[in-house]
């Protein structure tokens, strides 16, 4: 007598219609995510390409200036030395600490500019929130912390533009979180510009001499008297 093949019971279709749209929410899922990873990294390849770029070549406009201005420093009479460069410890990306460094004047906004290496190095961007100390409130927060170490410091930023607003919507918090939101190669550039545009016209105003004014008493010939 010849064996008796036992065929496995099919599945029920409706058994089978939950699992598989369980494996096509997975598989969407998984695309997205995959997605969002190369969009991520895309977008932080094109900013530090920018950084680099755009960095080097302010870094190679300013480095005369830069020289000039650490010359005169390190020349200053002994009593009034506090060093050429000031070194000051801020949290970078992913919450790493690293020195930051810039020279001890504000004239022109030669700091701003010494700070161009750490641009270079990796340590700041062009543009993002601003560096800011160990143990800062902002750094503390679960979303907005959270959110400042997925960035690198920027040299410049949207708070530091809209730093003069008096709008309860610039509050430096708010603007900082939005940047970490939208932050884009064209909102980079719109600041970068802005920047520029400021420090162009603080610099106009500090080379700009002041009105000349004549004193009366200065200019009045001997003997002159307002009685005659």
């Amino acid at each position: 007598m010849r064996p008796v093949a036992v065929r496995p019971a099919a599945a029920h279709p409706a058994a089978v219609r939950p699992v598989a749209a369980l494996t096509a929410a997975v598989r969407l899922a998984a695309a997205r995510a995959t997605e969002a990873v190369a969009a991520r990294f895309a977008a932080v390849t094109a900013k530090r390409a920018l950084d680099l770029t755009l960095g080097s070549l302010l870094l190679l406009a300013a480095a005369p200036a830069l020289a000039l201005a650490a010359l005169a420093l390190a020349l200053r009479p002994p009593w009034t030395r506090g060093g050429v460069l000031r070194r000051e410890t801020r949290i970078g990306l992913g919450g790493r600490p690293f020195e930051l460094r810039s020279l001890r004047t504000r004239r022109f906004r030669l700091d701003l500019l010494s700070r161009l290496p750490h641009v270079v190095r990796g340590d700041l961007s062009l543009v993002g929130p601003p560096p800011l100390r160990p143990g800062h409130p902002a750094l503390r927060g679960p979303v907005t912390g959270a959110r400042r170490q997925e960035l690198r410091p920027g040299w410049t930023g949207l708070s530091q533009v809209r730093a003069r607003s008096r709008m309860p919507w610039d509050e430096p918090a708010l603007l900082d979180a939005h940047y970490a939101e939208h932050h884009g190669t064209g909102l980079d550039l719109a600041i970068l510009a802005r920047t520029a545009h400021l420090r162009l016209r603080e610099g106009l105003r500090a080379i700009r001499p002041g009105k000349a004014r004549l004193s009366d008493t200065d200019h009045r010939l001997p003997g002159y008297s307002g009685a005659e």
